[in-house]
């Protein structure tokens, strides 16, 4: 293990923090808020001292090894989390330090679960700050570096492996650090793009960059207590546009647009992805028809239906409706897309849909070997048999999923909590997805949990974000061993 090359990078991942905290300062300056911009700048200054502490500890020397890797992204996650929050205490924004730091793991792991009762009367700059952790974390803190720097070397393919969401990292270039940059750039590009739709329907500059910094990283903070509620229904339905472009695998937006190659259209993720979100709809459009106390019109029934199954599907957190007053089956029908997530290799959280058609593939087979055991029956996803390791890999996830679920509704029903809404913030938070039922609902917050249910759930959202694996490994002794 080198310890001094994890400290040198490191030290890099903290000066790219130190100054992304100066960018808010712009929101500063008209009108000037001196507590705002006192905050980004002991921030900052924090930031960048203790990076100067890392790398002359450290040294850009020697090759970078698995468990360097494991350590460098849980590090990178871990310290942007508590550089994250201090803007939101030095301001005076968010008080308590245990509430900050929610508030910071929420957005950089783009769950979009909020504290704050009233975000209307939070500066600006502070809000500009929450969706802009939530851009950086959406594509990954490491992918940007990777992007940006050019000495990590052959530890780079590593740290896009641990880093990037999906059971698999798709290589898009021989040299990784062209992998990020091509990532990065797709992220840009639909960032850009849903901006400039948002102002052109009426939007302001700033409603339409903080929005498109929450929507594409499918993080959810909204700078309006109303969430997507408070713009129209053309900025709505692009929303859902945008929202459901960001589940996608980036790698397929790579194959078409460069490589012109069509068959990813036919990729088994994506249309599965999209035949759940259609089937969903549907199943949610007749249950609020058959409901005596819905005023909803059919359209207006399939337009909040569509926003809300995408939002939750791509556990972004929008929301444009209290779904949670809608009839019984549609609101567990949103609850077990949180479950489920989007697809692999997006911004969204969730077991992600390979994974859930590679788990029910591999509950087949073993039906099938119930009546044929001496069958050999390959797990198939689409065309493509699935390697037995990356069964283990999948199985292994979905359990370590539903026993985290589970412990975490445990421990949050022992501050006098429903079950209800124990369960659903349980799985909101370690799924990344943000609002939940009950008194998590998508008109509530989180503002009323313990300082130590809090924490409880900011676990949660940190295991959710970096699929457990990289987090466990560190309390396994033999992790530390040489």
């Amino acid at each position: 293990m080198n310890v001094r090359r994890v400290l040198w990078i490191l030290g890099l991942v903290l000066y790219v923090l130190a100054a992304a905290q100066l960018v808010p300062l712009l929101w500063c300056l008209f009108p000037f808020d001196p507590r705002a911009a006192r905050g980004f700048l002991v921030g900052a200054a924090t930031s960048a001292l203790l990076a100067t502490a890392f790398r002359w500890r450290g040294t850009r020397q020697g090759e970078l090894y698995r468990r360097d890797g494991v350590l460098i992204v849980v590090g990178t996650w871990l310290f942007a989390s508590l550089i994250g929050a201090i803007p939101y205490v030095a301001s005076g924004a968010i008080p308590n330090p245990i509430d900050a730091l929610f508030e910071s793991v929420s957005g950089f792991t783009t769950t979009g679960a909020s504290i704050l009762t009233d975000v209307e009367v939070v500066p600006r700059a502070v809000l500009f700050w929450r969706g802009f952790t939530q851009w950086l974390g959406g594509v990954g803190l490491v992918v940007i570096f990777v992007a940006l720097l050019s000495e990590l070397g052959p530890g780079a393919r590593m740290l896009i492996q641990l880093e990037v969401p999906g059971p698999k990292a798709e290589i898009l270039h021989a040299r990784v650090q062209q992998t990020a940059i091509a990532l990065f750039r797709i992220y840009l590009a639909l960032t850009v793009a849903q901006t400039v739709v948002m102002i052109v329907l009426g939007a302001s500059p700033f409603d339409a960059l903080v929005h498109a910094f929450t929507t594409i990283s499918t993080g959810g903070f909204s700078s309006y207590n109303a969430s997507l509620g408070h713009f129209s229904g053309p900025i709505q339905l692009v929303v859902t546009l945008f929202m459901l472009a960001s589940g996608l695998n980036f790698s397929l937006y790579y194959i078409l647009l460069r490589r012109r190659d069509l068959r990813a259209l036919r990729d088994p993720e994506l249309r599965a992805y999209l035949a759940i979100v259609a089937g969903v709809v549907a199943l949610i459009v007749v249950d609020l028809a058959f409901e005596a106390t819905n005023e909803l019109s059919l359209l207006a029934s399939v337009h909040h239906a569509a926003f809300s199954v995408a939002s939750v599907m791509t556990t972004t957190g929008f929301m444009t409706v209290d779904f949670d007053r809608w009839p019984g089956t549609s609101r567990w029908l949103l609850v077990a897309l949180m479950f489920v997530g989007a697809c692999a290799g997006s911004t969204a959280g969730g077991i992600k849909v390979i994974r859930v058609l590679v788990a029910w593939a591999a509950a087949m087979r073993e039906v099938r070997l119930t009546f044929s055991p001496n069958s050999v029956v390959a797990v198939m996803v689409g065309a493509k048999p699935v390697a037995e390791e990356s069964i283990r890999a999948v199985m292994a996830l979905v359990g370590l999923w539903f026993l985290a679920w589970i412990g975490g509704t445990v421990l949050l029903t022992l501050g006098d909590v429903d079950i209800v809404t124990a369960s659903t913030a349980a799985i909101s938070t370690l799924s990344n997805v943000g609002p939940g039922l009950g008194r998590v609902g998508p008109a509530a917050n989180y503002a009323f949990f313990s300082d130590a249910q809090t924490l409880v759930m900011v676990l949660l959202m940190w295991l959710g974000r970096l699929e457990f694996f990289a987090v466990l490994a560190l309390f396994d002794p033999r992790f530390w061993r040489r």
